[in-house]
Order: C-alpha cells, then sequence, then structure tokens
C-alpha cells in the first residue's frame, strides 16, 4: 500500500521559504537589530506573496523565524562550556 503525500498548506510553503531566505541570506550572522528589520520585511513580503495566510498564522511564521534565528548554543561559547547564567 503506498501512502500519498500530503498536500502542504500555504503556511508549510511560507515556513519553508522562510527557512531558505534564512539560509541564503546571512541573517544568522547580522547583529540582532538587523536580523529584527530584516525578518519584519521578509514577513511581510511572505504576507504578500501568499495572501491566503490570516493574522495568526503571519504571526506564528514570524515566531517561527525568530527561534530558528536562535542559536542553540550561544556564540562564543565553547565546546563543553555552559552559557553565562542569566538572573
Amino acid at each position: 500500500m503506498s501512502r500519498g503525500r500530503q498536500q502542504q498548506t500555504a503556511l508549510d510553503l511560507a515556513r519553508d521559504e522562510l527557512f531558505s531566505h534564512i539560509q541564503r541570506c546571512g541573517v544568522l550572522d547580522a547583529e540582532d537589530t538587523e536580523r529584527q528589520e530584516w525578518m519584519s520585511d521578509t514577513v511581510e513580503y511572505l504576507r504578500e506573496r501568499y495572501p491566503g495566510l490570516s493574522d495568526g498564522e503571519v504571526s506564528e511564521l514570524e515566531a517561527i523565524g525568530h527561534r530558528y534565528c536562535q542559536p542553540a548554543i550561544p556564540f562564543g561559547a565553547s565546546e563543553g562550556e555552559s552559557p553565562p547564567a542569566t538572573d
């Protein structure tokens, strides 16, 4: 029995395109303020490109993009070194 591929939603397509833009544009190396501005502009572009997205989906897309840009290990931390404590 073969399984059919599930059709992607507009949110799925926009998310995949956002990840692709993030990887190609080098925004991961940008300063936080530049990254915020880039993300706002890119999400606005995706809103226009995928007009079927609801306001909630656009907000979710932006949140996903911001999380994707956050490093799993803070920049500057050496291997085996714990990130500095924040109080």
